[in-house]
């Protein structure tokens, strides 16, 4: 479920409240670039304290350093997990539940399997996050299984650094960790097609949106967001608006795995989100 996400900021969106004075960082993080705008005294002080909470997300949820994942994956089981890894976790069981399973962070295997060119048969077999054990003293996860959290780690990162600068008094600001979401608003973001351009712009206020595009990276010769049951994708496009990024994105990368009928479904259990879909013809329609 690796992804690269299709969202541009326009000029508009770089508006800011009359007489207050920007702040901005940008960096990487979890893989991702990430920036953070926000207006408002101690902008700078709050901007070193959001590099220190990645870090310590980092510490957590990276694939690509060591971390809380990495030891899960490699030892297959974690003792004693962060607070913070067992609340993605139980989003992730949520949203598992809410999409019948389309959403699945043990496709990392088959991902893998793909992207070497290596029989994808026995990692297939291993999908399923129905078989990971939680509990708040072990994660386990079954034989020869592996998670990506990715997107959804990146979204998780961006809820934390939201609250954490709500907190301190923030009121207007857009954070973006791979994900965006708003403090306050609007902020105008552009929402891209790999192959129609840019489809829509939002005017995102105190929400999250995320975007997935399953041909935009390709795993060998297939797209990179995996179906569990190896079904190909149904949307060249799935962009996502709800109240947390971490929800935005897991539903963006299930979506495009998903015909509009279960979309609705998902949807209706769901206020105050909504879907923009576009179709493998470059139409775009809501949800």
């Amino acid at each position: 479920m690796k992804r690269r996400r299709f969202l541009t900021l326009t000029a508009a969106a770089l508006a800011i409240p009359r007489g207050a004075r920007a702040s901005s960082w940008q960096g990487t993080a979890l893989g991702a670039d990430v920036s953070i705008t926000l207006t408002g005294r101690g902008s700078q002080d709050a901007l070193a304290g959001v590099r220190q909470t990645l870090a310590r997300i980092e510490g957590l949820f990276s694939l690509y350093t060591p971390s809380a994942l990495t030891q899960l994956n490699t030892q297959g089981t974690l003792p004693a997990p962060p607070a913070d890894f067992t609340a993605l976790c139980q989003i992730i069981s949520r949203v598992h539940a809410l999409t019948g399973g389309r959403f699945d962070p043990t496709v990392q295997p088959l991902w893998t399997a793909l992207a070497t060119g290596t029989d994808p048969r026995a990692a297939r077999a291993l999908i399923g996050w129905d078989r990971v054990t939680l509990s708040p003293d072990r994660i386990t996860l079954a034989p020869h299984q592996a998670l990506t959290f990715n997107g959804i780690a990146q979204g998780f990162a961006t809820d934390i650094i939201t609250a954490e600068l709500a907190a301190a008094g923030f009121t207007h600001a857009l954070i973006n960790i791979g994900e965006y979401r708003a403090l306050g608003g609007p902020w105008h973001i552009g929402i891209d097609d790999p192959a129609a351009g840019q489809i829509a712009q939002l005017a995102l206020t105190g929400q999250a949106v995320a975007t997935s595009s399953p041909a935009a990276i390709m795993a060998g010769n297939t797209p990179h967001i995996l179906s569990p049951a190896g079904h190909p994708p149904l949307w060249s496009t799935a962009s996502v608006t709800a109240p947390s990024a971490a929800l935005a994105d897991a539903l963006s990368t299930a979506f495009c795995l998903m015909d509009r009928a279960a979309i609705t479904q998902t949807l209706a259990q769901l206020p105050g989100t909504e879907a923009r879909l576009v179709d493998m013809d470059g139409n775009l329609s809501r949800a």
